[in-house]
């Protein structure tokens, strides 16, 4: 194995690792803090994500990019320059970033809900938590910038390990705080939230120690490079820059799509919802199950699907690049088809067992409002899942700014949709607009991937076909065996309860669809070249 597909493969298996506990943590969380703390610390990390997203840029894939180029060409002096200056320049871009936080904290605190009833969460209590998670802006746009140096040498360890510590760091401290503030110290539910958005800042700097860790190791190896560079560095700062952001700005596009979703949800959803006669304490009820519990459970399976499917785009940009068009439709046909065979079953098995799992993992008293958003919202992960693939895919193709304009025509439609349909259907409403505005994006960004591509969706239509179909089949199964279960408790749910329906509804639907796929030989052909096994049937594959 290669070391850059060694690499890669390392750096996939850490992202996946540490976007899925950074999204289970929201159980035990939810537990001390229940649905109003939730959408407090929603009210703060929103926002917070955006800015953050702003201000790295896209730093690690520009810089690794950047630094790869160069020293490809024996100029390691050139990257060595962007990273000294590059530096200094994060630093004063995260320390901007943190101060317009900071300061417009009570602004957005005050558009974000409408009628106070004295209930819910008020203008202070938000101004406090997004002002602790603003401290987190200072250090993380440095951090970028170093993992994207270290990734320019092909080396995806320092990265790997850095991103997984600073998970582990955060989600430490997020429980550990809240549970002494709340439980030990009889504390409010503010301060809790609050260090538990500041948790962000604690994972950052734990991450950037680690960074420092490796960098300290790799410095006489790093100096010997820089002695024997084999081209004097002639390129000015500002081409440097010109050619960093030339790099970053398309990337952006997928890293700012979700956070700008949920922000339009943040500033638009609680007021709506009060305009439509809800109190502010259900209203808050509805953001937070959109945002947090909801949104995390159906991230699991989008993560997965992605990070497999991801893998594939490097050889998309080398196909592309050497202009062979039948390994490109292979391989954009690959990242397709594993995408959907992940995600349509994890969806579509998640929304039917939406209940027992809402009332399994979260608080029981929800159960019916969150079973209901997380039913709906279950099928977004589709969505999700397919505009990460599909910008990716444009990014190995070389139409990155395709994406962009893809993801704001996208947020347009969300944007003029959200509140006359939350006044509709309320909670349900957002979701549809999502998914809309999701819609738009993926079929702009399919319409640019068969043109410059020159791709056929022929064999992805069949495909999907057969997975939608098998998926609506393993559906059916869940259906009938979680239903007599449920009638048994004549409509009355436990924690245990519902442990018993999720664990014979996932086993009975995972096996139901492992089968059909494997005896249509389905999964040996999407899964094949990474499980040999899988690959008996293929030939009956259609």
């Amino acid at each position: 194995m290669s070391r850059l597909l060694r690499g890669t493969l390392i750096l996939t298996a850490a992202t996946f690792f540490s976007k899925f506990i950074g999204m289970l943590y929201i159980i035990p969380f939810n537990a001390l803090v229940g649905t109003k703390g939730l959408a407090l610390y929603g009210y703060a990390y929103n926002p917070y994500t955006v800015l953050l997203s702003i201000a790295t840029m896209g730093v690690p894939l520009a810089v690794s990019k950047f630094v790869s180029k160069y020293n490809t060409l024996g100029d390691y002096e050139t990257g060595r320059r962007l990273l000294k200056s590059g530096l200094w320049i994060m630093t004063a871009t995260g320390c901007i970033a943190f101060l317009i936080l900071y300061l417009m904290a009570p602004g957005l605190a005050s558009n974000i809900l409408g009628k106070h009833d004295g209930v819910g969460n008020s203008v202070e209590d938000i101004t406090f938590v997004i002002r602790m998670v603003s401290t987190a802006l200072i250090f993380v746009p440095s951090m970028s910038l170093i993992r994207g140096y270290f990734q320019g040498f092909q080396s995806m360890g320092p990265t790997a390990v850095s991103q997984v510590i600073e998970q582990i760091v955060r989600i430490l401290f997020i429980l550990i705080a809240s549970y002494i503030v709340i439980k030990v110290m009889h504390g409010d539910l503010t301060t809790a939230v609050g260090l538990a958005t500041f948790a962000a800042t604690v994972g950052a700097v734990g991450g950037l120690l680690v960074l420092l860790w490796y960098w300290n190791r790799r410095r006489p190896y790093l100096k010997k490079l820089y002695s024997e560079s084999k081209v004097e560095s002639t390129v000015s700062l500002p081409a440097i820059y010109k050619e960093i952001v030339s790099y970053a700005v398309p990337f952006v596009a997928v890293g700012l799509a979700i956070p700008l979703y949920k922000n339009i949800d943040q500033f638009t959803v609680v007021s709506t919802l009060q305009n439509a006669g809800y109190s502010l304490k259900k209203a808050e009820a509805v953001f937070a199950m959109v945002t947090q519990t909801s949104h995390q459970l159906v991230m699991i399976p989008v993560s997965l699907a992605t990070a497999f499917a991801l893998t594939l785009i490097p050889v998309i940009t080398k196909s592309y690049t050497e202009d062979d068009r039948e390994s490109l439709n292979k391989q954009i046909t690959q990242s397709f088809q594993i995408t959907l065979f992940l995600t349509v079953p994890a969806a579509i098995g998640l929304s039917v067992l939406a209940y027992p799992a809402y009332g399994t993992l979260f608080t029981l008293g929800d159960i019916k409002l969150g079973g209901q958003i997380l039913e709906w919202y279950s099928l977004s992960g589709i969505w999700f899942a397919m505009f990460t693939v599909t910008a990716a895919i444009m990014q190995g193709l070389n139409r990155q700014k395709f994406a962009l304009f893809s993801m704001l025509v996208g947020i347009l439609f969300k944007l003029s949709l959200n509140i006359p349909l939350v006044l509709l259907w309320q909670g349900i409403g957002s979701i549809i607009a999502t998914n809309i505005g999701y819609t738009v994006s993926i079929l702009i960004n399919l319409y640019v991937i068969k043109k410059y591509g020159e791709f056929s969706y022929k064999w992805v239509i069949r495909r999907s076909i057969l997975i939608l179909a098998f998926g609506l089949a393993m559906a059916l199964v869940v259906y009938l065996v979680k239903a007599p279960i449920e009638h048994s408790f004549d409509g009355v749910y436990t924690k245990a309860r519902g442990v018993v329906v999720l664990t014979a509804g996932i086993i009975s639907g995972g096996l139901v669809y492992f089968i059909l796929s494997y005896r249509s030989g389905l999964i040996g052909l999407v899964l094949g070249q990474r499980f040999k096994f899988l690959k008996r049937k293929n030939q009956k594959a259609t």
